[in-house]
Protein backbone atom coordinates (compact mmCIF):
# COMPACT_ATOMS: atom_id res chain seq x y z
CA UNK A 1 0.00 0.00 0.00
CA UNK A 2 1.07 3.79 -0.82
CA UNK A 3 1.84 5.76 2.34
CA UNK A 4 0.05 9.03 2.38
CA UNK A 5 2.48 12.22 4.07
CA UNK A 6 0.10 14.19 6.22
CA UNK A 7 1.83 17.28 5.38
CA UNK A 8 1.03 16.86 1.61
CA UNK A 9 -2.96 16.65 2.43
CA UNK A 10 -5.32 19.06 3.99
CA UNK A 11 -7.63 18.48 7.23
CA UNK A 12 -10.63 18.07 5.39
CA UNK A 13 -8.80 15.81 3.11
CA UNK A 14 -7.72 13.60 5.94
CA UNK A 15 -11.73 13.54 6.96
CA UNK A 16 -12.25 11.97 3.27
CA UNK A 17 -9.69 9.83 3.56
CA UNK A 18 -10.58 8.14 6.85
CA UNK A 19 -13.95 7.84 5.99
CA UNK A 20 -12.90 5.50 3.19
CA UNK A 21 -13.04 1.36 2.92
CA UNK A 22 -9.81 -0.21 3.02
CA UNK A 23 -10.95 -2.16 -0.11
CA UNK A 24 -10.46 1.13 -1.44
CA UNK A 25 -6.87 1.27 -0.95
CA UNK A 26 -6.25 -2.23 -1.93
CA UNK A 27 -7.63 -1.14 -4.98
CA UNK A 28 -4.33 0.83 -5.46
CA UNK A 29 -2.35 -2.71 -5.23
CA UNK A 30 -1.54 -5.00 -8.14
CA UNK A 31 -3.36 -8.25 -7.57
CA UNK A 32 -1.53 -11.11 -6.06
CA UNK A 33 -1.18 -13.52 -8.62
CA UNK A 34 -3.99 -16.53 -8.13
CA UNK A 35 -2.27 -19.96 -6.90
CA UNK A 36 -3.14 -23.11 -9.41
CA UNK A 37 -4.45 -25.93 -7.70
CA UNK A 38 -3.01 -28.31 -10.11
CA UNK A 39 1.10 -28.42 -10.03
CA UNK A 40 3.10 -31.38 -12.30
CA UNK A 41 6.50 -32.40 -12.05
CA UNK A 42 9.23 -34.50 -13.76
CA UNK A 43 12.33 -36.03 -12.30
CA UNK A 44 15.49 -37.37 -14.12
CA UNK A 45 17.19 -39.51 -11.59
CA UNK A 46 20.73 -42.05 -11.71
CA UNK A 47 18.79 -44.72 -9.81
CA UNK A 48 14.94 -44.84 -8.95
CA UNK A 49 15.28 -46.33 -5.38
CA UNK A 50 11.93 -47.38 -3.21
CA UNK A 51 11.47 -48.11 0.18
CA UNK A 52 15.77 -48.69 -0.30
CA UNK A 53 15.12 -50.93 -3.35
CA UNK A 54 16.12 -50.64 -6.89
CA UNK A 55 13.51 -50.44 -9.58
CA UNK A 56 15.78 -50.18 -12.48
CA UNK A 57 18.40 -52.56 -11.69
CA UNK A 58 21.27 -49.66 -10.55
CA UNK A 59 20.15 -47.72 -14.25
CA UNK A 60 18.42 -44.28 -14.93
CA UNK A 61 14.84 -43.50 -14.51
CA UNK A 62 12.62 -40.93 -15.64
CA UNK A 63 9.70 -39.63 -13.58
CA UNK A 64 7.18 -37.58 -13.42
CA UNK A 65 3.46 -36.61 -12.34
CA UNK A 66 0.47 -33.87 -10.92
CA UNK A 67 -1.36 -33.18 -8.13
CA UNK A 68 -5.06 -31.60 -7.48
CA UNK A 69 -5.12 -30.07 -4.27
CA UNK A 70 -8.84 -28.58 -3.33
CA UNK A 71 -8.40 -25.89 -0.47
CA UNK A 72 -10.86 -28.18 1.67
CA UNK A 73 -7.79 -30.80 1.93
CA UNK A 74 -8.76 -32.80 -1.09
CA UNK A 75 -6.10 -33.91 -3.41
CA UNK A 76 -5.70 -36.32 -5.91
CA UNK A 77 -2.55 -36.94 -7.99
CA UNK A 78 -0.76 -39.37 -10.97
CA UNK A 79 2.67 -40.48 -10.67
CA UNK A 80 4.76 -42.81 -13.12
CA UNK A 81 8.56 -44.02 -13.86
CA UNK A 82 10.18 -46.58 -15.75
CA UNK A 83 11.15 -49.70 -14.08
CA UNK A 84 12.67 -52.79 -14.72
CA UNK A 85 12.55 -55.12 -11.71
CA UNK A 86 9.23 -57.25 -12.58
CA UNK A 87 10.63 -57.96 -16.13
CA UNK A 88 14.56 -58.41 -14.61
CA UNK A 89 13.68 -61.03 -12.17
CA UNK A 90 10.85 -63.02 -13.80
CA UNK A 91 12.75 -63.49 -16.92
CA UNK A 92 15.54 -64.55 -14.76
CA UNK A 93 13.79 -68.21 -13.89
CA UNK A 94 14.64 -70.77 -15.46
CA UNK A 95 14.15 -73.37 -13.26
CA UNK A 96 11.21 -74.80 -13.75
CA UNK A 97 11.32 -73.72 -17.34
CA UNK A 98 8.41 -71.11 -18.12
CA UNK A 99 5.48 -71.66 -20.09
CA UNK A 100 4.46 -68.07 -21.12
CA UNK A 101 6.25 -65.45 -23.01
CA UNK A 102 9.07 -63.20 -21.92
CA UNK A 103 7.26 -60.87 -19.18
CA UNK A 104 7.43 -57.38 -19.68
CA UNK A 105 6.43 -54.40 -17.44
CA UNK A 106 8.20 -50.99 -18.19
CA UNK A 107 6.03 -48.72 -16.20
CA UNK A 108 5.13 -47.85 -12.72
CA UNK A 109 1.85 -46.27 -12.60
CA UNK A 110 0.80 -44.26 -9.27
CA UNK A 111 -2.50 -42.77 -8.66
CA UNK A 112 -3.51 -41.76 -5.23
CA UNK A 113 -6.63 -39.39 -3.42
CA UNK A 114 -6.77 -38.26 -0.06
CA UNK A 115 -7.34 -35.66 2.54
CA UNK A 116 -4.54 -33.09 3.97
CA UNK A 117 -5.24 -30.69 7.05
CA UNK A 118 -3.57 -28.76 9.80
CA UNK A 119 -6.01 -30.52 12.81
CA UNK A 120 -3.43 -29.98 15.44
CA UNK A 121 -1.87 -26.28 14.63
CA UNK A 122 0.52 -24.44 11.18
CA UNK A 123 2.77 -27.08 10.36
CA UNK A 124 1.15 -29.86 11.63
CA UNK A 125 -0.83 -31.23 8.67
CA UNK A 126 -2.58 -34.44 9.09
CA UNK A 127 -2.89 -37.24 5.96
CA UNK A 128 -5.14 -39.89 5.24
CA UNK A 129 -5.11 -41.79 1.89
CA UNK A 130 -5.23 -44.44 -0.32
CA UNK A 131 -2.73 -45.37 -3.33
CA UNK A 132 -2.35 -47.87 -5.72
CA UNK A 133 0.81 -48.97 -7.47
CA UNK A 134 -0.22 -50.18 -10.98
CA UNK A 135 2.23 -52.09 -13.05
CA UNK A 136 1.10 -52.85 -16.69
CA UNK A 137 2.53 -56.53 -17.58
CA UNK A 138 1.87 -58.75 -20.14
CA UNK A 139 2.98 -62.62 -20.12
CA UNK A 140 3.31 -62.67 -16.66
CA UNK A 141 1.88 -66.16 -14.82
CA UNK A 142 4.05 -68.70 -17.19
CA UNK A 143 4.77 -71.11 -14.05
CA UNK A 144 2.15 -69.76 -11.61
CA UNK A 145 0.54 -73.22 -11.52
CA UNK A 146 4.15 -74.50 -9.69
CA UNK A 147 4.63 -74.78 -6.31
CA UNK A 148 6.31 -72.02 -4.67
CA UNK A 149 8.05 -74.72 -2.54
CA UNK A 150 9.86 -76.19 -5.69
CA UNK A 151 10.67 -73.38 -7.42
CA UNK A 152 13.63 -70.36 -7.74
CA UNK A 153 11.94 -68.17 -4.83
CA UNK A 154 14.53 -65.73 -6.30
CA UNK A 155 11.84 -64.37 -8.47
CA UNK A 156 8.88 -62.18 -6.77
CA UNK A 157 6.73 -63.27 -9.70
CA UNK A 158 7.57 -67.02 -9.65
CA UNK A 159 3.81 -67.48 -8.07
CA UNK A 160 2.71 -65.52 -11.02
CA UNK A 161 1.30 -63.16 -8.48
CA UNK A 162 -0.16 -59.65 -10.07
CA UNK A 163 2.77 -57.47 -8.60
CA UNK A 164 -0.01 -54.25 -8.64
CA UNK A 165 -0.14 -53.55 -4.98
CA UNK A 166 -3.02 -51.17 -3.12
CA UNK A 167 -2.06 -49.29 -0.03
CA UNK A 168 -3.69 -47.00 2.89
CA UNK A 169 -1.88 -44.64 4.94
CA UNK A 170 -1.77 -42.07 7.90
CA UNK A 171 1.07 -39.41 7.80
CA UNK A 172 1.64 -36.24 10.22
CA UNK A 173 3.64 -33.61 9.57
CA UNK A 174 5.42 -31.70 12.03
CA UNK A 175 7.53 -28.49 12.24
CA UNK A 176 10.16 -27.08 14.60
CA UNK A 177 11.57 -23.94 12.86
CA UNK A 178 14.36 -25.36 10.68
CA UNK A 179 13.18 -28.88 10.75
CA UNK A 180 9.92 -30.31 9.47
CA UNK A 181 9.20 -33.61 8.30
CA UNK A 182 7.03 -36.77 8.87
CA UNK A 183 5.67 -40.06 10.07
CA UNK A 184 4.09 -42.39 8.08
CA UNK A 185 2.13 -45.89 8.28
CA UNK A 186 1.96 -47.51 4.89
CA UNK A 187 -0.68 -50.91 4.94
CA UNK A 188 -1.16 -53.48 2.33
CA UNK A 189 -5.13 -54.32 1.65
CA UNK A 190 -3.49 -56.25 -1.21
CA UNK A 191 -0.65 -58.66 -1.96
CA UNK A 192 2.73 -56.69 -2.00
CA UNK A 193 4.41 -55.60 -4.86
CA UNK A 194 4.18 -59.57 -6.49
CA UNK A 195 4.75 -61.55 -2.92
CA UNK A 196 2.38 -64.37 -2.77
CA UNK A 197 0.62 -64.48 0.51
CA UNK A 198 1.52 -60.98 1.58
CA UNK A 199 -1.47 -58.94 1.84
CA UNK A 200 -1.45 -57.03 5.30
CA UNK A 201 1.93 -55.88 4.96
CA UNK A 202 2.86 -52.69 6.32
CA UNK A 203 5.74 -50.05 6.21
CA UNK A 204 6.28 -47.40 9.10
CA UNK A 205 8.78 -44.68 8.29
CA UNK A 206 9.88 -41.53 9.71
CA UNK A 207 11.45 -38.63 7.28
CA UNK A 208 12.96 -35.18 8.96
CA UNK A 209 14.50 -32.39 7.21
CA UNK A 210 16.60 -29.66 8.03
CA UNK A 211 17.15 -26.20 6.54
CA UNK A 212 20.46 -25.32 6.66
CA UNK A 213 19.63 -21.53 5.89
CA UNK A 214 22.96 -21.88 3.90
CA UNK A 215 22.44 -21.22 -0.12
CA UNK A 216 19.50 -23.15 -0.53
CA UNK A 217 20.65 -26.60 1.27
CA UNK A 218 18.26 -29.06 3.51
CA UNK A 219 19.43 -31.93 4.84
CA UNK A 220 17.34 -34.90 4.36
CA UNK A 221 17.94 -38.37 6.48
CA UNK A 222 14.59 -41.22 6.35
CA UNK A 223 14.45 -44.44 8.20
CA UNK A 224 11.96 -47.11 7.91
CA UNK A 225 11.12 -51.21 7.98
CA UNK A 226 8.92 -53.27 5.41
CA UNK A 227 7.58 -55.92 7.85
CA UNK A 228 6.24 -58.60 5.52
CA UNK A 229 3.97 -61.68 7.05
CA UNK A 230 4.63 -64.17 4.51
CA UNK A 231 7.88 -65.61 5.30
CA UNK A 232 8.14 -68.80 2.58
CA UNK A 233 10.13 -72.37 3.85
CA UNK A 234 11.44 -73.15 0.34
CA UNK A 235 12.66 -77.02 0.32
CA UNK A 236 14.15 -76.74 -3.74
CA UNK A 237 14.85 -79.90 -4.94
CA UNK A 238 16.10 -78.37 -8.25
CA UNK A 239 18.25 -76.23 -6.52
CA UNK A 240 19.11 -77.18 -3.09
CA UNK A 241 21.22 -73.92 -2.55
CA UNK A 242 18.33 -71.72 -2.78
CA UNK A 243 16.74 -74.04 0.16
CA UNK A 244 15.65 -72.25 3.38
CA UNK A 245 13.41 -69.42 5.05
CA UNK A 246 12.89 -66.25 3.15
CA UNK A 247 12.21 -63.55 5.27
CA UNK A 248 10.99 -60.72 3.23
CA UNK A 249 10.87 -58.06 5.59
CA UNK A 250 13.87 -55.39 6.23
CA UNK A 251 14.69 -51.98 7.42
CA UNK A 252 15.85 -49.18 5.18
CA UNK A 253 17.59 -45.67 5.53
CA UNK A 254 18.35 -42.98 3.35
CA UNK A 255 21.04 -39.71 4.15
CA UNK A 256 21.08 -36.74 1.98
CA UNK A 257 21.16 -33.44 0.75
CA UNK A 258 18.67 -31.29 -1.43
CA UNK A 259 19.44 -27.90 -2.97
CA UNK A 260 16.83 -25.47 -4.39
CA UNK A 261 17.98 -23.69 -7.33
CA UNK A 262 15.07 -21.30 -7.22
CA UNK A 263 12.03 -21.50 -10.17
CA UNK A 264 10.50 -24.53 -9.24
CA UNK A 265 14.17 -26.21 -9.80
CA UNK A 266 15.80 -28.25 -7.19
CA UNK A 267 18.80 -30.74 -7.17
CA UNK A 268 19.25 -33.98 -4.89
CA UNK A 269 21.99 -36.59 -3.78
CA UNK A 270 21.68 -39.51 -1.40
CA UNK A 271 22.76 -42.39 0.00
CA UNK A 272 20.99 -45.59 0.91
CA UNK A 273 20.71 -48.69 2.14
CA UNK A 274 19.04 -51.91 3.48
CA UNK A 275 19.05 -55.34 5.70
CA UNK A 276 17.57 -57.21 2.98
CA UNK A 277 18.66 -60.69 3.46
CA UNK A 278 19.83 -63.90 2.00
CA UNK A 279 19.67 -67.49 2.23
CA UNK A 280 22.65 -69.33 1.30
CA UNK A 281 24.47 -66.99 -0.93
CA UNK A 282 21.19 -65.63 -2.76
CA UNK A 283 19.61 -62.71 -2.21
CA UNK A 284 16.05 -62.17 -1.47
CA UNK A 285 15.49 -58.94 -3.28
CA UNK A 286 17.70 -59.80 -6.52
CA UNK A 287 18.93 -58.57 -9.59
CA UNK A 288 19.27 -61.00 -12.23
CA UNK A 289 23.00 -61.39 -11.63
CA UNK A 290 22.14 -62.62 -8.13
CA UNK A 291 22.48 -58.86 -6.87
CA UNK A 292 21.27 -57.37 -4.24
CA UNK A 293 18.34 -54.92 -5.11
CA UNK A 294 18.62 -53.30 -1.45
CA UNK A 295 22.65 -52.87 -1.69
CA UNK A 296 23.79 -49.03 -0.92
CA UNK A 297 23.23 -47.09 -3.51
CA UNK A 298 24.39 -43.49 -4.22
CA UNK A 299 22.07 -41.59 -6.20
CA UNK A 300 21.66 -38.23 -7.81
CA UNK A 301 18.32 -36.69 -9.47
CA UNK A 302 17.28 -33.34 -11.11
CA UNK A 303 13.15 -31.99 -10.21
CA UNK A 304 11.40 -29.26 -11.89
CA UNK A 305 7.85 -28.54 -10.47
CA UNK A 306 5.41 -26.29 -12.05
Amino acid sequence: MKTLQKTAISTAAVALLTGLSTAAFAADEPAAPEVSPITANVTVASNYIYRGLTQTNNKPAIQGGFDYAHESGFYIGNWNSNISWISDSYNAVSTPAKTAPSTTAPIEMDFYAGFKKEFLGEGFASDFGVLQYYYPTSGLGGIQSQSVTNTNPLSRQVAGVNPSTTELYVAQNFTFGPVTGFGKVSVAVTNLFGIQNSAGSFYPDLTANYDTGFFGITVNAHVGYQYVPSNIVVNNTQAPGLAGTYNWSYADWKLGLTKDFGGGLSGTAYYTGTSAQKVGSNYIYATPNNGNQGRGNAVVALTKTF
